[in-house]
């Protein structure tokens, strides 16, 4: 308990401690001179058995209040305070949502684990280095479907994202669904930052809402859209239901590049190709310099004196003292 009281102060005048050097000068002097006052006294053996008692025993007791008085005032000298810190912020973040594909075709094997997971630890990455933002996910396949909606509360997206995994979904790529609900999650925000993430590997081939469409809509309500394109080039293992069992299949990747592009570019953003993971990694890490948030933090640091405790603890041992020397320890002439 004492560690954890002395774990939370800071000292305001810490230079005061070096008068505890003085403290070992005032123990020498008092030992010293309590043996030249033995010294002087000459008594017989029988009387020196007399002062065999508790007195004798205790009598440096005084100098040892003394001694622990003069360090609880050092201590208050020191200004032992508490800190706490308030911070603003003032300003406002980007609304984003993360629309991640999770086909069947996201089980590829390209990237390691697999592209889906690959996916979720670049897009975990990256909410955490976004700390003032409001993020949500929406997930598409052959439909979509809104995994969290937008928050500040990053530990929920941070489970979002963990419990993502393929099957979730009717299986197919719906590219203008995914866009479509993400739209839908960022139409209502009054930032003036609104961003889609967009990450695919396929083609789209279902869903109810046209990818173009889609696009028109995200113009409409000035929400910049960054698409991502994730596969290698010519064919990928995948593991595919056979008779036989699961079974590793090379697949052809095949990726609207068009589209992508052309959804990014029209609203203002930009259309990126990952490969392998590091190159998943350095788009995130692209987008998150491209996109800067705008808040200024400022911090209010308050201070709360704790240096009355340790005035009081050293007026009570040098109250104790006095009343010990001139009562118990009263020597007489």
């Amino acid at each position: 308990m004492l560690f954890n009281y002395f774990n939370d102060i800071t000292f305001g005048q810490p230079w005061f401690f070096a008068l505890f050097a003085l403290l070992p000068l005032l123990i020498i002097w008092y030992a010293f001179k309590n043996n030249k006052q033995q010294g002087a006294i000459t008594i017989s053996d029988t009387s020196a058995k007399g002062l065999s008692s508790w007195k004798n025993t205790f009598r440096h007791l005084p100098f040892v209040l003394r001694i622990l008085a003069l360090s609880f005032i050092i201590v208050a000298l020191a200004k032992p305070q508490t800190r706490y810190e308030l911070q603003q912020t003032e300003g406002e973040g980007v609304d984003i949502v993360l629309c991640i594909d999770v086909s069947g075709s996201m089980t590829a094997q390209d990237f390691q684990p697999n592209r889906l997971e690959a996916a979720k630890n670049v897009a975990e990455d990256f909410v955490n280095r976004r700390p003032t933002d409001r993020i949500g996910v929406v997930i598409f396949a052959g439909e979509s479907f809104t995994q969290c909606p937008i928050t500040t509360d990053h530990r929920v997206v941070l489970s979002a994202i963990d419990n993502i995994h393929n099957g979730l979904l009717e299986d197919g790529t719906a590219i203008g669904s995914g866009l479509g609900t993400s739209v839908d999650r960022l139409r209502t925000s009054t930032t003036k930052s609104k961003v889609i993430i967009l990450l695919t590997d396929g083609e789209n081939n279902g869903g109810l809402i046209d990818p173009k469409t889609a696009k028109e809509i995200a113009k409409t309500f000035s929400i910049k859209v960054y698409t991502i394109g994730v596969g290698t080039e010519g064919y990928a293992p995948q593991p595919v239901n056979t008779p036989l069992g699961v079974q590793m299949q090379n697949q052809k990747v095949s990726i609207d590049e068009k589209l992508l592009n052309e959804i990014a570019t029209e609203t203002g953003g930009k259309y990126f190709r990952a490969r392998d993971n590091d190159g998943l990694t350095r788009i995130y890490n692209e987008i998150d310099k491209l996109e800067k948030t705008k808040v200024e933090i400022s911090s209010l640091t308050r201070y709360t004196e704790k240096f009355f405790p340790f005035v009081m603890a050293a007026l009570g041992l040098l109250i104790l003292e006095v009343l010990l020397r001139f009562t118990v320890f009263k020597k007489f002439p």
